[in-house]
């Protein structure tokens, strides 16, 4: 008789590594870890994480997503050891926050498209949080460490989702225009700082831009990030097959090796 597959084997078996590294005669890092010391550790993780999704490595992922759930158990368990909710009691929770907004799934309602679960998700997060009379400001929850895009791009969503958004993206595209006229405005001041609040506008209008047309400008930063990168190390290496280095060219002639390297990116025969 084949013996039944115990599925949360692995789980047990992580919990009781982790109260062996932080009881007595553990591991003299781990046991000094509080939850702040591991704050850092939870973001560098969590981005870790997204870029081994981006590699699709499936074994890189399930190793990233390995670290991820070691600092999710170091926190369970610095609560549990100060009396308060471990592993199970967090893995319990969560499961009845997902049960109870998702009555679609678990109960009588209807959500028929992604739009519809947002809107009963948030309907029923602030009827748990006893929400019925002065509304919370857009950015309640947000945290403040969020990347900046992404913060913006939140806060904009929930702004949108109580009416407050443009009818249309044209009216997105004209609000870009015009808090570029008014950065470019402002480049001779002597003063930085109408400079700044200006960049600011305009750095927020892209975003929203970005999220009218229901694309992550994180994502789409760090994707052209990426082709600079890409496209500047050709030139370093063009420049350097040259005997020369970067600093010692003209700006046309950088301009020239950067408009070969796109036409090879585009298969073009290059000039």
């Amino acid at each position: 008789m084949n013996k039944s597959v115990d599925a949360l084997a692995g789980t047990r078996r992580l919990i009781e590594v982790i109260a062996r590294l932080r009881g007595e005669g553990g591991c003299p890092w781990d046991r000094e870890q509080t939850l702040t010391s591991l704050k850092p550790f939870m973001i560098e993780e969590a981005y870790e994480l997204n870029e081994a999704v981006d590699s699709g490595d499936p074994v890189k992922h399930a190793e990233e997503l390995g670290d991820v759930l070691l600092q999710v158990a170091l926190h369970a368990c610095i609560r549990e050891e100060a009396g308060q909710s471990g592993f199970d009691a967090v893995a319990g929770g969560l499961a009845e926050k997902l049960v109870r907004r998702h009555p679609h799934v678990f109960g009588d309602s209807r959500a028929d498209t992604p739009e519809d679960v947002i809107r009963q998700w948030d309907r029923i997060k602030a009827g748990e949080a006893g929400v019925c009379e002065a509304p919370r400001p857009p950015d309640h929850g947000v945290p403040k460490h969020f990347p900046a895009l992404e913060r913006a791009r939140k806060i904009q969503g929930r702004a949108a989702r109580e009416g407050f958004d443009w009818p249309d993206i044209r009216g997105v595209g004209a609000k870009v225009e015009e808090e570029l006229r008014e950065t470019l405005a402002h480049l001779e001041d002597p003063d930085r700082t109408r400079l700044c609040e200006e960049l600011g506008d305009l750095l927020f209008a892209v975003v929203n831009l970005a999220r009218f047309a229901g694309i992550n400008a994180e994502e789409a930063l760090n994707a052209a990030t990426a082709k600079f990168v890409r496209r500047y190390s050709r030139v370093q290496q063009r420049v350097h097959a040259e005997g020369r280095r970067p600093v010692h060219c003209t700006p046309s002639e950088l301009d020239a090796h950067w408009e070969a390297v796109k036409r090879e990116e585009r298969g073009a025969a290059p000039a």
